[in-house]
């Protein structure tokens, strides 16, 4: 630490000699990071890009903002660099650290391929367990084993989803409408199916709508994670999402439902790797029904990140149909408080009042604002062994030690609704955020 702390110090005061030296600014710059003075870092990283654009000084700059938490940043910077074509290992593993850190796992699950593709022999415990995904399982599976844990018959429908009238009216328009009156459709040579693409922050409720929709309408549904779809090995991946496709065919009504669906359909442009592109493709090709009748089959989509989405999802005839699903209402957030509540001890809860106070709550947040109340009374029934009721004034309490998770997304979301929106995909969230009317 002493010898950073004189290399600083010398740095600096061959500086005052020649202020625009690039490698002695450089020199500092990284000696700061090493030193972890990261705001000192910080600064002299971003002068050094005012005199020198170069790559390392801004991978220097991105590495700063990752030590310091701030991982928005770092991501642009790093997005910027990939987006060039460098295929720098280093550079990839700390973009894939990051986009997993900001919850962006399908779009770090590619760069984290595009890193091992560098690297084969490379091994992360962390980055492993999130994002080296394998599909690689027999394809038995996939005719074998589709048993009522893939495919599944939805007991809820829209009267146990609380709130969210307009998401609900405009998948009845699109979906539930067309299967109950299939001969008015095919009067007008419209087919019966089609997609339609939920975005919104992470924890609000897109995959409940998702199954409460095939509910609604006695479809079977089936939700696709990336594990039942991405594969290490070419052309693994492609074989998997065709499949999937097939047994929805086989099913119909049925409700095709893929979460995360930004790292499955993630813009081609961003990608490097052409097994990402085919990954594409191929998706594409399923939703068109080229060789296949899609009829009947009702794809929806989730995503948290929309912007990442490869526009070719949005033309007529695949994800034409773009639906905001914000955190619960009122409505939607007593609902949830009730069916989360349900056969725990409560006495006299307001639920209105509690609903009112956690305005910004996703359902995840509720959840663990009601396993915080728990806690909280566990610790009090120890004591004699009776289970003590959960209050208004304890959820109340618990509001405050927990942080609505919705806010990072809609600052996020916010930047792109105003500044890369010029076919208005995202005026719903101007008009949730009350910036247009």
């Amino acid at each position: 630490m002493m010898d950073d702390d004189n290399s600083i110090n010398s740095l600096k005061e061959a500086l005052k000699f020649s202020p625009n030296n690039v490698p002695l600014k450089q020199h500092l710059a990284e000696t700061l990071l090493r030193a972890n003075r990261l705001d000192e870092a910080e600064i002299e990283y971003a002068e050094l890009l005012k005199i020198s654009s170069d790559t390392k000084s801004k991978a220097g700059l991105a590495k700063t903002f990752f030590l310091k938490g701030e991982y928005s940043k770092c991501n642009v910077i790093l997005e910027e660099i990939v987006d060039k074509g460098l295929q720098d290992f280093e550079i990839l593993i700390l973009h894939a650290r990051a986009l997993l850190k900001e919850k962006s796992v399908g779009h770090a699950i590619e760069i984290y391929r595009q890193a091992l593709s560098l690297n084969p022999t490379y091994q992360d415990e962390e980055l492993d367990k999130e994002l080296r995904v394998s599909g690689a399982e027999e394809e038995t599976y996939f005719e074998d084993e589709v048993d009522s844990y893939f495919i599944q018959k939805p007991s809820i429908g829209f009267d146990d989803v609380g709130g969210m009238t307009n998401v609900k009216k405009e998948i009845e328009m699109k979906i539930i409408k067309p299967l109950l009156h299939p001969d008015l459709y095919k009067a007008y040579g419209k087919k019966v199916g089609g997609g339609i693409l939920l975005y919104g922050p992470p924890g609000c409720g897109k995959t409940y709508i998702a199954k409460a929709t095939a509910g609604q309408v006695n479809a079977k549904f089936i939700s696709v994670g990336l594990s039942d779809i991405l594969d290490m090995w070419i052309g693994n991946s492609e074989k998997n999402l065709h499949n999937i496709f097939e047994i929805a065919r086989q099913n119909t009504p049925c409700v095709l439902f893929f979460d995360e669906i930004d790292a499955l359909g993630a813009s081609r442009s961003d990608m490097k790797q052409s097994s990402g592109r085919h990954l594409i493709n191929q998706f594409l090709q399923e939703l068109d029904g080229v060789d296949n009748n899609n009829d009947g089959i009702l794809v929806l989509g989730a995503t948290n990140t929309p912007w990442h989405l490869d526009p070719a999802f949005r033309r007529p005839g695949r994800f034409d149909r773009i639906i905001f699903v914000p955190q619960p209402d009122d409505v939607a957030r007593e609902s949830i408080l009730k069916l989360k509540l349900k056969n725990k001890p409560v006495e006299n809860i307001d639920y209105a009042q509690v609903a009112k106070k956690i305005e910004n709550f996703s359902g995840a947040d509720i959840e663990a604002l009601i396993d915080i109340a728990i806690e909280e009374k566990l610790e009090s029934s120890f004591i004699d062994g009776i289970p003590k009721p959960i209050s208004t004034k304890d959820l109340l309490n618990a509001s405050k030690k927990h942080k609505a998770s919705t806010q990072e997304w809609f600052a996020t979301a916010k930047n792109f609704a105003l500044f890369a929106n010029d076919a208005g995909l995202y005026d719903d969230i101007l008009l949730h955020l009350k910036i247009k009317k």
